[in-house]
């Protein structure tokens, strides 16, 4: 099966049945099955997620009407063609062939006129199109009007250098197991095995890669000397300020990332509880402490069902990786763009608040809850932050003295490129 036939139909079953590109990838057999061909598959869907809302912009000025509903798996490939052709390297006369072709292989031979002369007419007029481009915010950024608005709002100063970060490739950062090796030690393999590496900057078990590589060629992946894990989210561990003898919850834990980290960072805690909902994930989670040779008390449970989880045994440290709206990943995963809503972030912004105030509960006097978030929006950030407070008497909030970041007066925010980091939230909140 040819790439972008399976690209096309990654593209429709994320926009049709709103499901994340991650889990369209994932459930595709045609791409677990094309071997070589999955970078250029992964490039055509990322990519074209990306910039979509420009590409299908620039296809809406090519057409003399709009492709009907029906039709819409060539609206697809299209749009991939135009892809291909603003932003890859891949030859002009082999993009329009081959995008051609392919509608034969999605059973619309007689839309193969038809793919040819948009194509080929962009590339005669792209030279006047393409600075069309720069007119409109929502059409040169590729982000939904109401995203860029609500940037606007939340970041006057910071909004347009946000919106270009977004659309950059991300970085891989690697967290080194600490009980296994130091960072430089394992620098020094990374290069015997042609991997360049440098330490970062705020981590000092972070490792940033000159180049994204597969994990499988990572020295010591599979005996869990090393993980991947984005700089930002590293620094949650350093927060939790973890001690000798803590009981501690890690809420929310799925995929394992930063429970494996609070186990590498402090092997003479008490427990490490983690709680997953979603049995899918928490099979991930589980993997995750597996391959790294690590052990924790397991939960699958709704995190607001105390009676199902807690054992009444109060927690010193509540790590809460709240679900968020991601906009501060949208690098990483640039569907986002087009499946989240605004509606979605307020009703995500309820949950926040409530898992807030559940797990107040079960937290020790003296201890402290880490919240934490990937979005860049203050409405589940500082906002969240400054209602509970105001409703909990027994809560103040622990300044974060750090140099990465931006102090909010209710937690620390990193924006999307800040120190090439994506975007996280931390606030640190003490019970009294």
């Amino acid at each position: 099966m040819s790439s972008r036939l399976i690209a096309t139909q990654i593209i429709e079953q994320i926009i049709e049945e709103k499901i994340t590109l991650s889990k369209a990838l994932k459930s595709n057999e045609a791409f677990k099955q094309a071997g070589k061909d999955k970078a250029l598959i992964q490039e055509i869907s990322y990519g074209t997620f990306r910039w979509y809302i420009q590409l299908e912009h620039i296809l809406n000025q090519l057409l003399e009407k709009r492709i009907k509903k029906k039709d819409s798996r060539l609206k697809y490939l299209i749009i991939i063609g135009l892809y291909q052709l603003l932003y890859m390297r891949t030859p002009a006369h082999a993009v329009v062939s081959e995008t051609v072709e392919t509608c034969k292989k999605i059973n619309m031979l007689w839309a193969k006129g038809l793919v040819n002369a948009i194509l080929r007419r962009y590339i005669r007029e792209s030279d006047t199109l393409d600075p069309l481009l720069n007119e409109n915010h929502t059409i040169r950024a590729s982000h939904p009007l109401w995203l860029i608005k609500q940037l606007q709002q939340d970041w006057p100063e910071n909004w347009k250098s946000i919106l270009e970060a977004n659309n950059q490739r991300p970085p891989m950062y690697l967290r080194v197991n600490q009980l296994l090796h130091s960072r430089g030690d394992y620098i020094k393999r990374l290069e015997k095995a042609g991997i360049k590496g440098k330490a970062t900057l705020y981590s000092s078990i972070g490792i940033l890669l000159e180049q994204a590589t597969d994990v499988e060629i990572l020295p010591g992946f599979n005996k869990g000397e090393v993980s991947v894990q984005e700089l930002a989210a590293q620094l949650a561990v350093e927060l939790l300020d973890l001690q000798p003898g803590h009981v501690v919850l890690d809420a929310c834990a799925a995929p394992g990332g930063k429970s494996a980290h609070i186990l590498e960072s402090e092997k003479e805690i008490k427990s490490l509880t983690v709680v997953e909902k979603n049995p899918h994930r928490a099979k991930k989670l589980t993997e995750t402490l597996n391959r790294l040779n690590l052990n924790a008390i397991t939960k699958i449970s709704d995190i607001n069902d105390l009676e199902n989880w807690w054992t009444q045994e109060p927690f010193d440290r509540i790590l809460l990786d709240a679900p968020c709206s991601a906009t501060g990943v949208i690098r990483r995963h640039p569907d986002i763009k087009l499946l989240r809503t605004p509606e979605e972030v307020s009703h995500i912004s309820e949950i926040q608040l409530t898992l807030l105030n559940t797990l107040w509960k079960t937290l020790k006097p003296g201890g402290l809850v880490l919240y934490v978030t990937c979005s860049i929006l203050k409405q589940e950030n500082s906002e969240i932050i400054k209602k509970f407070i105001a409703n909990q008497n027994d809560c103040s909030l622990k300044p974060i003295e750090a140099q990465w970041g931006v102090d909010t007066n209710y937690g620390r925010q990193i924006l999307t490129g800040q120190d090439n980091m994506d975007g996280f939230f931390y606030a640190c909140l003490e019970k009294n």
